[in-house]
């Protein structure tokens, strides 16, 4: 992780290369991940996860990863902020067995795995508002990944969006979705990966006021009807 300035303990980064191995492990069953190569899977999984904690302090926080999939960017957050107490949430009971797994291994505590899906799990009042911090990775455009995150955020919390190349125009087709469910645009950090080209953004999303209860609709009305 020297490469984008964040310091890594040798206990860390023995956790990475379990992790790293149970994935390629798994991914030989499951579709966990397109990327196999070992040293592309600590840049463009392990990396691009991390580069969240140059520029936001999770420790101590609630943090929920909606849409995890195979942990990104949730786990390789919690290995090098132990303090912060992590939801994992996806809607594959597979991938969910997977992160149980990984957490056992990497003996990695105050860790939450659930198998639901997110438009529905936002409407338990266990979980509606009560986080300080809400993440997703390369899950869906922002307008759509808004419905989903930011009923999770309590107000003052932050929704970070970790997004691809085409992160500026997506965050002006989500202006609407964003002032809807209770949000303002921060800012867009450029993020540069080391030894790629990729254009990476982190895009944070403040939580000024509650989300109206009508929030998050169901999937295919999100899907087919963007606010």
């Amino acid at each position: 992780m020297g490469k984008i300035g964040i310091d890594i303990s040798n206990e860390q980064a023995e956790k990475f290369s379990s992790y790293c191995e149970l994935l390629l492990e798994y991914n030989a069953v499951m579709n966990l991940t397109a990327i196999t190569d070992e040293k592309e899977i600590c840049i463009k999984h392990f990396a691009d996860s991390a580069v969240v904690l140059k520029y936001f302090d999770l420790k101590h926080k609630d943090v929920i990863d909606v849409g995890t999939g195979a942990g990104f960017p949730g786990l390789p957050l919690k290995i090098l902020c132990p303090e912060m107490r992590l939801t994992l949430l996806d809607g594959l009971n597979k991938r969910v067995a997977f992160l149980e797994e990984v957490c056992r291994k990497l003996s990695l505590e105050n860790v939450t795995c659930i198998h639901a899906r997110a438009e529905e799990v936002a409407k338990d009042e266990s979980m509606r508002e009560k986080y300080d911090i809400a993440l997703s990775r390369a899950v869906a455009p922002l307008n759509i990944l808004c419905e989903y995150d930011m009923p999770f955020v309590k107000v003052g919390g932050k929704f970070l969006a970790l997004k691809g190349k085409n992160a500026e125009t997506e965050i002006k087709e989500a202006e609407n979705a964003v002032s809807l469910l209770g949000g303002k645009l921060v800012k867009n950090i450029d993020i540069k990966l080391p030894d790629t080209d990729f254009e990476r953004y982190i895009t944070e999303i403040e939580k000024t006021s509650p989300t109206d209860t009508k929030y998050p609709r169901r999937a295919k009305k999100i899907s087919t009807s963007p606010l």
